[in-house]
């Protein structure tokens, strides 16, 4: 089957639950097919937990929920050693971050020393417990949650944390229309025993491996590139978009180009991911929060301002898949 047929089928199980959120469903997909992390940045009760486990269960994979407080250790997140009586040696108790999809709620609320637990794990896919190095289960990928607006008992990402997110969302509030259709469908309870499992983690990994093979011209190349720089001469901008970045770009493009049915990326696919993919990675300078910009505004300008490379077919085709 077609990445394209596995997302429509992943959308339709997912909009059982979550209710006029498309955008924001086909941008997580993006980044599960290109194996990386999602940061869902929100007001409290907006669906963002709901949301991770409704998709869970859509793909099949095992889930774990690990509500982060102050009080949470590292070893609460990778695991430990403790001593058994009974055999009287000491054994190894893998931690929460074991699974394949990790909820990690109100990420914000744990000490530095407990968020830099999870910096390992999302990018070695490995953790490392009393000098014992384990691979964690494929696939895996981490989904955080965070309330921007308290501040009170809460601790800022560092932005070395923040930029191995593949992607930031919001929820949103719903329209007039999908609140009255989440009350009439959800008002008395979430029926999760709805959601059916389209894929599981070995087909999952399949997918990924098919996502990676789809080709990009150097014609998008260079067009990335272009919009990357930008970013790092912008002067509303005192820090701008790591490698890192540029890589999760050129891996989101070849990822939505598969969802969109085909097997090369046109510059439509890198500017629809441009926002969720960057934003979060951005610093603006004190001269932009003066003139009131955001960044999501000043990404807008860039696509504006940059030339769109040609996006006939055969151009495509002729470049290489990476």
């Amino acid at each position: 089957m077609a990445i394209a047929e596995y997302t429509k089928l992943l959308e339709t199980e997912v909009e059982k639950i979550i209710v006029g959120k498309r955008h924001q469903i086909d941008m997580i997909l993006m980044t599960v097919f290109s194996g990386g992390h999602v940061l869902l940045n929100d007001l409290p009760g907006s669906g963002k937990t709901t949301l991770v486990r409704t998709l869970s269960l859509a793909l099949g994979c095992d889930f774990r929920r690990l509500q982060f407080t102050p009080d949470l250790l590292p070893s609460d997140i990778v695991g430990m050693t403790v001593f058994n009586q009974k055999k009287a040696d000491f054994q190894l108790v893998k931690g929460p971050v074991h699974t394949n999809i990790l909820l990690a709620d109100e990420i914000n609320r744990a000490i530095p020393r407990t968020q830099s637990a999870l910096l390992e794990a999302m990018e070695e896919g490995q953790t490392t417990i009393d000098g014992t190095t384990l691979a964690l289960p494929e696939p895996f990928m981490v989904l955080a949650t965070q309330n921007p607006v308290e501040r009170e008992s809460t601790f800022m990402l560092p932005a070395a944390q923040m930029d191995r997110f593949f992607i930031c969302l919001t929820m949103g509030y719903p329209s007039e229309e999908e609140e009255m259709e989440i009350l009439n469908h959800l008002g008395d309870g979430i029926p999760y025993e709805e959601v059916q499992a389209v894929v599981n983690p070995e087909v999952l990994m399949a997918v990924r491996r098919e996502a990676a093979r789809v080709q990009v011209s150097e014609h998008c190349v260079r067009y990335m590139v272009n919009l990357v720089q930008q970013t790092r001469t912008s002067p509303f901008l005192k820090q701008g978009a790591s490698p890192r970045a540029s890589r999760c770009l050129y891996q989101g493009s070849k990822a939505y180009a598969a969802m969109q049915g085909r097997d090369y990326v046109i510059p439509e696919d890198i500017q629809t991911i441009w926002n969720p993919v960057m934003a979060h990675r951005l610093v603006l300078t004190g001269e932009a929060r003066f003139q009131k910009k955001t960044t999501e505004g000043i990404l807008k300008e860039m696509l504006e301002t940059t030339q769109v490379p040609p996006c006939r077919k055969e151009l495509f085709h002729g470049g290489k898949g990476r």
